[in-house]
């Protein structure tokens, strides 16, 4: 099959956090989407990782997402290396997407970063004739390489080379992250907090992205960090 966005994150909950409101937006523009997560998210301080499988599903029917693959790549312990390059490779060559969003390029959490560079590199590889994999019928693949990757930005407020107006769509991107209930605010939970259980983080969130709409005059935005130069053939597209 054939997506025109793939958003890949290193955590279920990634996605919803950083990119979800330019998902909607792209999907209300006709855009076709699919999701991949990279690990099952099992050390984080909440939870674990058949509930984060379980999340992630809910998440994506949230946002009317039907395509969502999770892969087995370990949490925290992951490298750059040749089988997780295979892994990811393989997805692209299966969805082909013309973008595919991923995660920050630096980040508090390490795991971001890494996967950054992982993901930019199973992009490159993933266009190379003479690199062979096979889908999930066990026929060949052909290459295919996106015409772009854009960044989204996570915790850290790193300067943006592009921001999406994601105003109009604020609260369903809300709803998509409060649907990891084991990683989020909940006064009635007895788990060990982490920097991301308080509802300061949730006001976090709503406020950068009203931080990254201020730049280009929305209400609300995301932003991206772009390895390459934009280009554009209207500069109107561009206001």
């Amino acid at each position: 099959m054939k997506v025109d966005i793939l958003a890949i994150g290193v955590h279920p909950d990634d996605i919803e956090l950083s990119c979800a409101g330019t998902l909607l937006k792209h999907m209300d523009q006709g855009k076709s989407v699919a999701l991949l997560d990279l690990t099952h998210g099992e050390l984080g301080t909440r939870g674990n990782g058949p509930l984060r499988m379980e999340e992630a599903m809910q998440a994506a029917k949230v946002m009317g997402i039907e395509h969502r693959t999770i892969l087995d790549i370990p949490d925290g312990f992951f490298v750059n290396d040749t089988t997780n390059k295979l892994k990811i490779i393989q997805w692209i060559r299966y969805y082909r997407p013309e973008i595919v969003l991923a995660n920050a390029i630096e980040d508090r959490h390490p795991d971001h970063g890494r996967a950054a560079k992982l993901i930019y590199d199973a992009c490159f590889l993933a266009g190379l004739l003479k690199i062979e994999t096979k889908d999930l019928n066990g026929e060949s693949q052909d290459r295919w390489r996106p015409k772009a990757i854009y960044n989204y930005i996570q915790d850290r407020l790193l300067k943006p080379d592009l921001v999406v107006d994601i105003t109009g769509y604020m609260d369903k991107k809300m709803e998509s992250i409060l649907a990891y209930r084991s990683q989020f605010y909940d006064p009635d939970s007895s788990e060990a907090d982490s920097p991301i259980s308080g509802k300061d983080f949730l006001d976090f969130i709503k406020a950068r992205a009203q931080t990254y709409g201020r730049q280009i005059g929305v209400d609300y935005g995301e932003g991206y960090t772009v390895p390459r130069v934009i280009g554009s053939n209207d500069l109107f597209q561009l206001i």
